[in-house]
């Protein structure tokens, strides 16, 4: 094994294999010391922030868990200004931030033009304020954005895809470059009431946006499903549902089809460290 293959390797195990995943603002000082305490990997962040202030709270109140965005949005925060904000948080909680990024979508910024070639320069701001590559990742769905993550970051961080995602992202990612997909989830046995709790997320907004409806169409999924907010079938790839040993069945799907790590999204539940105890333990 050569040093940056196993360097490599010792980053992705950083991770672990299951991790939660909520909005910047959602997780308390108490809910992130509890997802620790669970032993859980990683702790992603989501949304758009212009800053990494709230990724410091989160370090604050936890000792060793991993902490990633997911993601930084490159057409609201500038390269060098979040490089600076990188080394600080390096400085002061080591070997513990991974800094996710991605293109967004067009639909958010009048300023989204040519998004591959806008990653790239990102990408040597980042470079040349010594962002190291295994510290970073992308939000990456199609082919091309997921051979970029694989050359020029430790991975990729896929949102809202089934576990038929992870299977071809592995092919186009190779061997050794971290597969960390979202996934949402409701524990409730009762299908009807499970979608209802996890469709309104799904649809809106991501369902009204044209980069994930089109790789939902690449992996295979029709106008059809895509409309009125999103077919029973789409919605059940997307949302895993059912009691908590049934859920993490599903979760599991994103390893064997090639994932390291799944972060998980708890939808319909104020306890989700309780939650997502009942999913690991089962």
């Amino acid at each position: 094994m050569s040093d940056e293959v196993s360097a490599r390797a010792g980053h992705k195990k950083r991770f672990g294999t299951y991790g939660i995943w909520g909005g910047f603002p959602q997780f308390s000082a108490e809910e992130v010391a509890e997802f620790e305490r669970l032993g859980l990997g990683a702790i992603w962040l989501g949304g758009s922030p212009a800053h990494l202030r709230p990724v410091r709270k989160v370090l604050e109140a936890t000792e060793h868990i991993t902490v990633a965005t997911g993601i930084v949005n490159i057409w609201n925060t500038d390269a060098a200004t979040i490089a600076g904000e990188y080394r600080e948080l390096e400085q002061d909680f080591p070997g513990r931030f991974y800094l996710g990024i991605g293109a967004g979508h067009p639909e958010a910024t009048s300023d989204y033009t040519k998004p591959y070639a806008a990653l790239n320069h990102y990408l040597d701001v980042l470079d040349a304020e010594g962002v190291p590559r295994d510290r970073r990742l992308l939000a990456a769905l199609g082919p091309r954005v997921l051979r970029l993550a694989a050359e020029r970051s430790l991975g990729a961080h896929p949102y809202l895809v089934p576990a038929a995602h992870s299977r071809v992202a592995r092919e186009v990612l190779g061997p050794d470059a971290l597969l960390a997909p979202e996934h949402k989830v409701v524990v409730d046995s009762d299908p009807v009431s499970a979608r209802a709790v996890g469709r309104p997320p799904v649809d809106k907004p991501y369902l009204q946006l044209s980069n994930y409806t089109n790789n939902l169409r690449r992996l295979g999924y029709s106008d059809a499903d895509i409309a009125d907010g999103g077919s029973d079938a789409l919605i059940d790839a997307l949302v895993a549902h059912g009691d908590a040993a049934g859920v993490k069945v599903q979760i599991d799907e994103h390893l064997t089809s090639g994932a390291d790590h799944v972060a998980i999204q708890v939808l319909g539940s104020s306890a989700p460290a309780e939650q997502l105890a009942a999913i690991l333990g089962a």
